[in-house]
């Protein structure tokens, strides 16, 4: 299967100066018309897990926002099988609780069962994939279960977003977990934002998506970003697998986490400074400067 790069570097170079530069402040707040009181049906998905923190968080969040949320999400952590779908003659599904299916595959097995069948003849207004337990940034995001997630659902034309929480470090299972909450609040404001602006018509141009990073800020998680950005995916890859042969045939792997200075404008760059990160995504590889134009004028004004 491919996996999915958030921005084909090619296109960096036509972006207008200030998408192309520093991550771009946003215009000054304007008054947008009041959210459609019509609560959205909405997919929520994962890579961690059906039962893990993150989604479990979101539904509640979400389902106390007025959206009608069902998890449609891997029955076991499926963390970094990007856009793998298994294509097995048979799948085991259980069905545990009202509202959640457990699917015992990737999140794009999850998505498309949810879609083909418990969403089956109306499909939902946006899938939510997160949040995600940790960053997809840079070169994480091509291998992210969660933007798979994402990408299934703009492959089947349903609009999509991808939730993560955390930066570039090792995270602090404790503070990652207290920011999943400044997180699904700032989700929530977003997804009112693109009901707002599409009034009647679908929430986000066809075929584009978006990959939502949140940074982990202050030592406990429960900070505030100092605002948003609309980003690229920044080329780095910041992990590299160490091997050391055992003689047996047999390898050791140590995964080591290997940073370079970030790229302007990039995702990675707007997360170090406690900033919002959102790429515009899609699942054909040729998001470019028409999607950043249009993605930074749906979120202007939009504030943490």
């Amino acid at each position: 299967m491919r996996h999915k790069r958030v921005l084909p570097l090619a296109a960096l170079a036509l972006c207008t100066p200030a998408l192309a530069g520093t991550a771009p402040a946003l215009a000054a707040p304007r008054t947008a018309p009041a959210a459609p009181s019509t609560p959205l049906r909405i997919l929520l998905t994962n890579d961690d897990g059906y039962n893990a923190p993150g989604i479990r968080k979101a539904f509640a969040r979400l389902t106390a926002a007025g959206h009608d949320v069902t998890i449609v999400a891997p029955l076991t952590n499926q963390s970094g099988t990007g856009t793998k779908m298994a294509g097995a003659a048979t799948i085991n599904v259980r069905h545990p609780e009202p509202k959640v299916w457990a699917v015992d595959g990737t999140p794009g097995d999850s998505v498309a069962f949810g879609l083909a069948e418990v969403f089956e003849g109306s499909a939902p207004d946006l899938v939510v994939s997160g949040t995600n337990f940790g960053p997809n940034l840079a070169s994480l995001a091509t291998h992210s279960g969660t933007v798979g997630g994402a990408v299934a659902a703009l492959e089947y034309g349903v609009p999509a977003i991808a939730l993560s929480t955390g930066g570039l470090a090792v995270p602090d299972p404790v503070a990652t977990v207290n920011a999943m909450d400044p997180t699904l609040d700032f989700a929530v404001k977003l997804i009112d934002r693109l009901r707002s602006r599409a009034r009647s018509g679908p929430l986000l141009p066809q075929g584009v998506g978006l990959n939502v990073n949140h940074p982990v800020v202050g030592a406990d998680g429960k900070g505030a970003a100092r605002g948003l950005a609309t980003t690229f995916q920044d080329p780095q890859s910041p992990l590299r697998p160490e091997y050391t042969d055992a003689g047996d045939g047999t390898w050791k792997v140590d995964v080591r986490l290997s940073t370079r200075p970030a790229a302007k404008g990039g995702d990675v760059e707007a997360v170090s400074a406690d900033r919002i990160a959102i790429s515009p995504m899609n699942a054909d590889w040729n998001t470019g400067p028409a999607d950043f134009a249009t993605t930074s004028a749906l979120l202007s004004g939009l504030r943490p």
